[in-house]
């Protein structure tokens, strides 16, 4: 009997970081309990099977769970001994559950934090955290100037920036050095209801900066759920997307798996950061990207779902209450 070959989960380079992530990455804010409480067996479960199945990409921050998905993300791989090498590390700064400090004095004593708590020498990439809420004037002048520092000093390979609206992203790198900052995380701009983020791509490349993007679904909109109350999008594209959402429920497909395929499609985009709670969530995601690489996106479902959200597509909202 022949062997079947082993479908393995695709990694992409980052930049010019020279680091290769996993298409899907472990979105850890869920380890924080900020979508319900997580047990110490669920959290170890999770992690080690998206070790097991070839995610080497985890993204937290201190924000998340006011410090405790950095410790749970920590323990975990410390229980699982999971040789440094092997995994990409990505944490935050700026961002906390008291608020937002953008200053050298406040990103300087946040990494030593975080190394702490996820019991670390070094993480592959320290991201300011939704530079949006702050002065990007700041971020320019003063938190990348230190991130350099901390770069410098080895407790940081790379330098990223995050948040929800593209235009900071330019701001910023049109006013840094070049190669001061390494990446960007995107969310909620490269999905089947938003896919703006492509017409950033380019520029990004010129530039060698990594395009990480986050929330394929939507911060659940693209889910059968539908999103939380707090959600601000416009009732006309919660609408849209609840009819999107149910015409894939009455084929028997889910609208969720579409859209990450979706979001992985494009190879421009190193990783795709998806929130995850449990070994079974683990498994259905890296079975949908398994399944993409071996028959592809159903093009016809695709092609419903897509006429279903033509009157709101690129839709976006005002940046606020948001789970980046």
């Amino acid at each position: 009997m022949g062997q079947t070959k082993k479908l393995v989960l695709e990694k992409r380079e980052l930049g010019n970081t020279g680091l290769k992530l996993s298409c899907v990455g472990f979105g850890a804010s869920p380890l924080g309990n900020v979508f319900g409480r997580v047990s110490t067996e669920e959290a170890l479960a999770s992690v080690r099977r998206a070790l097991d199945l070839g995610i080497n990409f985890f993204d937290t921050s201190p924000y998340y769970g006011a410090t405790l998905s950095e410790t749970v993300l920590g323990d975990c791989l410390h229980e699982l001994g999971v040789p440094r090498d092997e995994i990409v590390i990505s944490t935050k700064c700026g961002r906390y559950a008291e608020g937002f400090d953008f200053s050298a004095d406040r990103v300087t004593r946040s990494i030593d934090e975080s190394l702490s708590r996820l019991r670390l020498d070094y993480v592959d990439i320290l991201q300011c955290h939704d530079i949006e809420f702050g002065s990007l004037e700041q971020i320019v002048n003063e938190t990348i100037p230190a991130l350099q520092k901390l770069k410098a000093a080895g407790k940081t390979r790379f330098i990223g920036i995050a948040g929800l609206p593209l235009e900071i992203f330019t701001y910023v790198l049109d006013r840094v050095p070049p190669g001061s900052v390494d990446v960007i995380l995107s969310y909620c701009h490269y999905g089947i209801n938003d896919s703006t983020l492509l017409d950033l791509l380019p520029y990004l490349r010129s530039r060698g900066v990594g395009a990480i993007t986050a929330s394929p679904l939507a911060m659940g909109l693209l889910t059968e759920n539908g999103s939380p109350d707090w959600h601000p999008a416009s009732q006309e594209l919660k609408s849209a997307c609840r009819a999107a959402a149910l015409h894939c429920k009455e084929k028997g497909k889910s609208i969720s798996k579409l859209a990450l395929q979706y979001s992985l499609m494009n190879k421009d985009i190193s990783t795709v950061l998806v929130g995850m709670m449990s070994a079974e969530q683990v498994e259905e995601n890296v079975s949908a990207a398994l399944e993409l690489s071996l028959e592809g996106i159903d093009n016809e479902l695709l092609s419903e779902v897509e006429t279903i959200l033509k009157p709101v597509k690129n839709q976006t909202w005002p940046s606020g209450i948001q789970q980046s």
